[in-house]
């Protein structure tokens, strides 16, 4: 009795590859080989194919696989692929296809020629998954990392005007440290709020309470305005400006008093020229204030850095009882 041959692979029957086919989770087409127009026909649609396209078998058999295709489909990837199966070679890639409801998903295709005896082409197999979620986890990290490059890039620079400016408006080398540790840390400060959003931004009570919170004993402090959201290029130079306003009004303001107090007040304001956020830093009851005999970089960054970055338009009023500053800064359209 003649032994089956041990090398010779063992072939399931149709059946099996059928019900195989059948349960996959991968969408599968099974098409006539003619390329041009109106080919090629759907002959075979698995379910896990209806389950992503919202089509059931009889919706398609018979028809092309373009009835997918919809205005967001990319025109090069399809003559990418044409080109390959022209040539009877396989082609993977991906695309934009719409379901029967109309709403757009992001396709990637395996597409393989099922050849004849003679080595004829006679039908194309597609295997295909959504991976709509993937695409646009992947978007957004590319996203984020450009994002990432631009902040770290506008953080260096920032860095390097806050070294130069402090060095000119210190007096003493524990004046430079203690000035300089404390605005780098007020930079950590912001850029942590900005990170843990994930739309990259940082809101204005977010980064005035990083600020004032751990001095508002007593009552001191009063803190009145609606939530606005500051996309990055615009957070950074304005939590500058709260720490230099912070900083100044502990060591010189209203805070340095026992009995001083800090009102901040900030509202959106509509203008033609669009919206804008108001906000007024007010002090009171504090040690009499004298204008300042030389211009300090608190005073330097909010009438040119904090205008130059952010287009605010600053106005600084040296009351008797305490510092008030105005400021006026337009908002991105998209702005909160």
């Amino acid at each position: 009795m003649q032994q089956p041959d041990e090398t010779e692979p063992v072939r399931p029957d149709l059946d099996v590859l059928f019900a195989a086919v059948e349960a996959t989770g991968e969408a599968v087409l099974i098409t006539s080989a003619e390329l041009n127009e109106p080919g090629p026909r759907i002959e075979y649609a698995n379910p896990a194919f209806t389950r992503m396209t919202g089509y059931a078998p009889r919706e398609v058999l018979g028809r092309s696989p373009r009835l997918l295709q919809g205005p967001g489909t990319e025109r090069a990837v399809l003559d990418r692929m044409r080109a390959a199966l022209a040539v009877g070679e396989p082609f993977q890639g991906e695309a934009v296809n719409y379901r029967k409801d109309g709403s757009a998903y992001v396709v990637e295709w395996l597409i393989t020629p099922l050849r004849d005896a003679e080595g004829r082409i006679v039908r194309w197999v597609s295997a295909q998954r959504d991976i709509t979620e993937r695409r646009a986890y992947e978007d957004r990290q590319a996203l984020m990392v450009r994002e990432l490059h631009h902040r770290v890039k506008n953080t260096l620079a920032t860095v390097q005007a806050v070294l130069n400016a402090t060095v000119r408006s210190s007096l003493t080398i524990p004046e430079f440290t203690r000035a300089l540790s404390g605005r780098i840390a007020s930079l950590a400060r912001t850029h942590a709020l900005i990170t843990e959003d994930i739309a990259q931004a940082a809101s204005f009570d977010g980064l005035l309470r990083a600020e004032l919170d751990p001095y508002g004993e007593r009552g001191r402090l009063t803190l009145e305005g609606p939530r606005v959201v500051l996309p990055s290029e615009i957070a950074v130079p304005v939590g500058m400006a709260l720490h230099e306003l912070t900083t100044n009004c502990l060591r010189h303001g209203s805070l340095a008093d026992p009995n001083g107090r800090l009102q901040v007040t900030w509202w959106i304001e509509e203008g033609p020229p669009g919206r804008s956020l108001r906000w007024d830093w007010a002090e009171h009851d504090g040690p009499p204030v004298g204008h300042p005999t030389r211009e300090g970089f608190g005073h330097r960054l909010l009438n040119k850095v904090l205008a130059t970055q952010t287009g605010a338009e600053v106005a600084v009023d040296f009351a008797q009882d305490g510092l008030r500053v105005s400021v006026r800064m337009p908002l991105p359209a998209t702005g909160a």
